[in-house]
């Protein structure tokens, strides 16, 4: 397996960069959060690069990832080639430090919800660098309007009464039971729905977006989406990468896995750049206000030209997104958003897209 440290590795020491990769020879059993020789590296690697350290331990027990973050947080990397399957979770747990005695953050419960982690797990520090309590949660499957996810601790430095295979097990055949006995009521699944305004006249930018976001819910019906909730927010000016606040859209993250959404609908136009942050932030389809529009224009579309015109307008749309480097573009394919004539062409390269573009012009 290839040795690599991921995440905020500048400055490091070669001693420090070599602890570091001896944690890839660590092995954790599948009924312990973690094991003390684990423990004992990450808290001797944290006080070394002066950094929150974590792994991302596979259920086999291999080590897959080593983390480095900053004084605060810790960020993972794109985990495409773990995807969590219907009805199970990711198959990888994080344990981490956390190196100012905080316990577990927002950013971690995001982590834990958005990736379909098994459980996450926060390492508090003393100020002398030893082990001062330790914190964990979990995904739950709730039903929507509950709480998907569950915190334990703080807890004191000790062995804990945990078996995280076990509680993995069950929880995973507890969701399969209950998505399978969810009742479906909309066939492209539940969304939640955004407004993001930028105005200085915060009232009447309420306003605007109260009539906007009705005629939004009814287009979201319209295309077979099952509506949970609504989100707006008013800003001076909009987000350049993520249109709302990162904050403000971790919150709606943690609300979608409240509600059981699988879909963002943005009661706007979104830049392609736009479009691949939020979906590689949330890990959710996110489609714009254009997209589902198209997506019933193409449902209704029932003549030879009309369902070429349609597919002109979706490819033309589209074109850009397929120049996305992530894999955000999986997410917009198939289903609201990215059906009917052109579904299939949505999936191939630009230069094929631009062909037909051509030809049907």
């Amino acid at each position: 397996m290839k040795v690599e440290l991921h995440g905020h590795t500048s400055g490091l020491s070669a001693q420090a960069v070599r602890s570091l990769e001896r944690l890839y020879r660590r092995r954790v059993p599948e009924n312990v959060l973690y094991t003390p020789e684990l423990m004992r590296h990450l808290l001797e690697a944290s006080a070394l690069a002066h950094r929150q350290v974590g792994v991302l331990v596979h259920r086999s027990g291999a080590v897959e990832y080593v983390l480095l973050g900053d004084a605060t947080k810790i960020e993972l990397p794109d985990l495409g080639r773990h995807r969590a399957a219907e009805g199970r979770f990711r198959g990888l747990r994080l344990v981490h430090t956390h190196i100012h005695g905080e316990d577990l953050t927002k950013d971690d419960i995001v982590d834990l919800v958005r990736l379909r982690l098994d459980l996450v797990c926060a390492l508090s520090l003393s100020p002398d660098g030893e082990l001062h309590k330790i914190s964990y949660a979990y995904n739950v499957p709730g039903v929507p309007g509950e709480s998907p996810y569950r915190i334990v601790g703080p807890l004191p430095p000790g062995p804990l009464d945990l078996d995280p295979g076990a509680l993995v097990r069950g929880l995973e055949a507890e969701l399969a039971r209950r998505r399978r006995g969810r009742e479906v009521t909309a066939k492209d699944g539940r969304a939640i729905l955004v407004h993001v305004a930028s105005s200085e006249d915060a009232r009447q930018a309420r306003a605007d977006a109260e009539v906007s976001m009705r005629e939004l819910v009814e287009l979201a019906r319209t295309a077979g989406v099952q509506v949970v909730d609504t989100e707006t927010q008013v800003r001076p000016k909009l987000d350049a990468r993520y249109v709302m606040g990162r904050g403000k859209l971790e919150d709606v993250i943690l609300r979608a896995a409240e509600l059981d959404a699988e879909v963002i609908v943005f009661d706007r136009n979104l830049s392609p750049a736009q479009a691949a942050a939020v979906a590689k932030l949330s890990d959710m389809k996110v489609i714009d206000r254009t997209q589902l529009i198209l997506d019933i224009f193409a449902q209704r579309a029932e003549s030879k030209d009309g369902k070429l015109q349609v597919e002109l307008a979706q490819l033309k749309y589209s074109l850009p997104r397929l120049g996305q480097k992530d894999d955000s573009l999986s997410r917009l394919t198939g289903g609201i958003g990215g059906r009917g004539p052109g579904e299939t062409t949505l999936e191939i390269g630009r230069r094929r897209a631009r062909d037909r573009v051509t030809h049907l012009e």
